[in-house]
């Protein structure tokens, strides 16, 4: 009986090692693909509807991931006389970007759709130009700061536009509120760093 208690004692501890190891090789297809809303879920808006705003969110939200992106990598490079001012601005409207990005992230979900994510699958997508590797002069750095504002903003104008006439009125206020007025005013703020102001204006 003895002999047999510490079979079962092994066994049952190989079985308990056996239960705690991760199950990391876990693979399988897609349970939902790219470009795809759920079709019967508690919504009003038609599956047509939804999945016309959501192909005009992703790319809002494509985007916005390369706005945020590009204000980082313009808060790590800076240099020159406004280094501060500027480090410390380019990182403000990039923690902005971040919380524009999950907005846009989860109406998409919300309207049964699947979010683009990745970097590379972005870049596919994009309406904004990719910078270079390397380091820019700040009036560069700015200047393309701009450019992606500009294209967010106009995207923006077209999708809310394409929201009211499709009765989506929780996107058209998330697109006005949340997503275009931050947008306009974070290009006001950098661009007036582009002005040729003399610090003393000779009488």
């Amino acid at each position: 009986m003895a002999v047999a208690s510490k079979k079962s004692a092994a066994k049952k501890s190989s079985n308990s090692d056996a239960n705690v190891a991760p199950h990391w090789h876990a693979q399988a297809r897609e349970i939902q693909k790219y470009g795809t809303v759920i079709a019967d879920m508690p919504h009003p808006l038609s599956a047509e509807t939804r999945t016309k705003m959501v192909r005009q969110l992703n790319q809002l939200l494509a985007d916005s991931i390369v706005m945020r992106d590009m204000y980082k990598k313009h808060h790590w490079q800076v240099s020159g006389p406004t280094f501060y001012q500027l480090h410390l601005l380019f990182d403000k409207h990039y923690e902005e970007q971040t919380e524009i990005v999950d907005t846009i992230a989860e109406r998409v979900q919300l309207l049964g759709g699947v979010t683009i994510a990745m970097g590379g699958d972005v870049a596919k997508i994009t309406k904004i130009a990719a910078p270079p590797l390397g380091k820019e002069e700040v009036p560069v750095q700015i200047s393309r700061l701009l450019e992606a504002h500009k294209i967010v903003i106009q995207s923006c104008l077209d999708l809310s536009e394409a929201a009211d006439d499709a009765g989506d009125h929780g996107t058209n206020d998330l697109v006005v509120s949340d997503v275009l007025r931050p947008n306009e005013l974070q290009s006001w703020f950098i661009g007036q760093h582009l002005v040729e102001m003399p610090l003393i204006l000779n009488s």
